[in-house]
């Protein structure tokens, strides 16, 4: 099954357009759990258990393992949702963006040894940073447009023949890149109307859409601006607004009711 088939299927199933950003923070993970040498793993484990059922797909985002020594963490993580929920798609967000050689070991280090079926990446460099990734068919690239950081607009927002940058990138992932459909874009909540600017130039594709929650994106726009016609087609993303909905025991519980009612929200809407 190819990531864009598990990522409809998982949609469908669980009646959901909620992504669950796991990028644990050992500081910010409860007491109960944070002096445990597996803390971690373990608590991607348990928001995982408690979320499986709401989403359509994690995200584990590779900095938040890498810069705490925790690489095994995240492989074991991954591995660990590929096994209770086999369904729910993996994103893995490393935002590469390297050419030749390079660009194949990332690809290879996404696909093959950490078993994400999608990535994120980086197009500033252009198509050949891009293409060991898309490659592989059966994964997904998600290629970052409309971002939804603050100063995203210095580069993203300038005007080169009458269209801004993003809508550039736009339409080179959806006339040139995407030859096998295996293409998505990252366009942030934060930014509604470029949302649907670049809805409209690209109908069909796929939006991993971050900024809900912590970073104060409105859910109804999200929904009314970057569905697509079937009313799926966005990837909604929440980070710390689910993973970190308790500091207590009840972290698991808590961040499960966060993930239903940040479903429930978006299903109101669609």
């Amino acid at each position: 099954m190819t990531f864009m088939e598990k990522l409809s299927a998982a949609m469908q199933k669980n009646n959901s357009l909620v992504c669950v950003g796991l990028d644990p923070a050992i500081g910010k993970l409860p007491e109960c759990i944070r002096n445990r040498p597996d803390a971690i793993y373990e608590f991607n484990c348990r928001i995982v258990d408690a979320t499986k059922d709401l989403v359509c797909a994690y995200k584990p985002q590779a900095a938040y393992y890498a810069g705490q020594d925790c690489d095994e963490a995240l492989k074991e993580s991954i591995l660990y949702i590929k096994k209770t929920a086999p369904e729910v798609p993996v994103i893995l967000d490393v935002k590469r963006g390297d050419i030749g050689s390079t660009a194949e070991y990332y690809a290879k280090e996404a696909f093959e040894r950490y078993q994400a079926d999608a990535v994120t990446v980086n197009p500033y460099m252009g198509f050949d940073a891009v293409k060991p990734f898309l490659d592989y068919e059966d994964k997904g690239v998600i290629i970052l447009c409309r971002t939804s950081n603050k100063f995203s607009g210095d580069l993203q927002n300038l005007v080169a023949d009458g269209r801004p940058l993003y809508e550039h990138v736009a339409l080179l992932v959806k006339d040139k890149w995407n030859t096998a459909k295996n293409a998505a874009l990252v366009v942030g909540a934060t930014y509604p109307e470029e949302l649907k600017a670049l809805r409209e130039l690209c109908p069909d594709m796929p939006f991993l859409v971050p900024g809900v929650g912590a970073q104060g994106g409105d859910v109804e726009k999200v929904v009314k601006f970057g569905c697509t016609a079937d009313k799926c087609g966005i990837i909604v993303n929440s980070s710390r607004g689910i993973i970190y909905a308790s500091k207590g025991e009840d972290y698991a519980e808590a961040a499960g009711k966060a993930a239903l009612e940040l479903r429930d929200q978006i299903n109101s809407y669609r």
